[in-house]
Order: C-alpha cells, then structure tokens, then sequence
C-alpha cells in the first residue's frame, strides 16, 4: 500500500478546492463526477500503481525533462480528451506523488511538452 501525496503547490491547492467543494454542497456536476474519477483512480493506485485499469506507464519525454522517471495512469478512457494522472515515486519509501492530473494530449508529436508539472520539493527539479 502507498500513501498518496499531493505534488506542491498546484496540486495540493487543486484537491483541497475540489474536495472543499463537493464536501460543502457546492460542485458543479462536473466537479463531483471529476472528484469521484480522482479518487478512484488514487484507491487504485495507493493498492497496486500496475493496476490493470490504470495502464500506468512511464512517460519518457517527462521523465528526461525532469530527472526522474514521471508515470502516467488513466483517470479515464474512450473519451475525449480523456484525464490521466502524472506522478512519480517519492520523495519518500512507499510514497507516491501526484505531479499533474491533465487531458490526454491529443497532439502526436511532442505530445507532452505542454504538460508541466507540479514540484514535489526535491525530488522534482
């Protein structure tokens, strides 16, 4: 089991203002149905980051930019513009860090040089 960490501080701003939201009765229909895909897919992950349903996969391109492998996991699929999860292990044994939560990019070349990630202190550069 991995503990969940929020990257900072874009990440950790966006959840707590979601989670606010839906906790206090005042999300958009969006917002809950994006709240509940996020937490289902962090229940997945925090159990098993190789999930089968997460199809989570190293994203080379980031992982150069940035020092350090960046994984990918579907928060969604066969929609458009369908949502996936960036994250890296760290910074500690058994953590994981939530880096970004974007759109598939529908761009084939350079598909991810628009995704930027969130920082996670040192572990990210």
């Amino acid at each position: 089991m991995f503990t969940i960490r929020m990257g900072i501080p874009e990440m950790e701003e966006f959840w707590e203002e979601l989670e606010t939201k839906v906790d206090t009765g005042i999300a958009t229909k969006d917002e809950i149905k994006l709240y509940k895909k996020i937490g289902k897919a962090l229940v997945l992950l925090a159990k098993d980051p190789r999930y089968p349903g997460l199809n989570s996969h190293e994203i080379s391109s980031l992982s150069v930019r940035y020092g350090q492998k960046v994984w990918e996991s579907y928060l969604e699929n066969r929609t458009p513009a369908a949502g996936r999860i960036f994250w890296t292990y760290g910074p500690g044994q058994g953590d994981i860090t939530i880096v970004a939560i974007e759109p598939h990019p529908n761009d084939k070349s350079n598909a991810y040089k628009k995704i930027t990630l969130s920082a996670m202190g040192e572990v990210l550069k």
